[in-house]
């Protein structure tokens, strides 16, 4: 028996909808968090982490990608933010640097079970700036100003 992997037959825009959600959870959260302390920010920075990979797969499979594929880079921001801008998503030098570090670091790893090691990651709002670009130029991409051409991104 072979038993669909969730998310197979998730729609673009099912998954940029969920990634907003994120988003917006993460905004709310930064909202309550007690400034100054670090691990507070940690449930905010899983939220914006899982969005920043949502609105990168949401792209990448409007390219031609399949969601198979994607998973394989488990939780890669850096090779997707690659494969995407290879594919023309233009970014800040900044994010794009930020998007590298981000795996470089492991930062999604750390954030999630690495309470010890939170001072090494990036600050939060850092992360909240890269997913706010991302949310920005992928949500106009996929709304239909500036379509990519499933040509200029085809999977090698």
């Amino acid at each position: 028996m072979d038993l669909a992997y969730p998310g197979d037959a998730a729609s673009v825009h099912d998954i940029l909808e969920l990634a907003g959600h994120y988003r917006m959870a993460a905004k709310l959260l930064g909202e309550h968090a007690p400034r100054g302390e670090q691990l507070s920010h940690a449930p905010r920075r899983l939220l914006a982490l899982h969005s920043i990979e949502l609105h990168l797969n949401a792209y990448l499979i409007t390219i031609g990608y399949d969601s198979k594929s994607l998973r394989g880079l488990q939780h890669d921001v850096s090779e997707r933010a690659r494969m995407a801008i290879d594919a023309g998503l233009l970014l800040r030098k900044r994010t794009e640097q930020h998007l590298a570090t981000l795996s470089s670091s492991r930062e999604y790893l750390v954030t999630r079970y690495g309470p010890e090691m939170t001072a090494t990651l990036s600050q939060v709002n850092r992360v909240m700036a890269t997913l706010d670009e991302l949310s920005l130029k992928i949500g106009k991409i996929l709304h239909g100003r500036g379509a990519p051409t499933a040509s200029a991104g085809r999977p090698r």
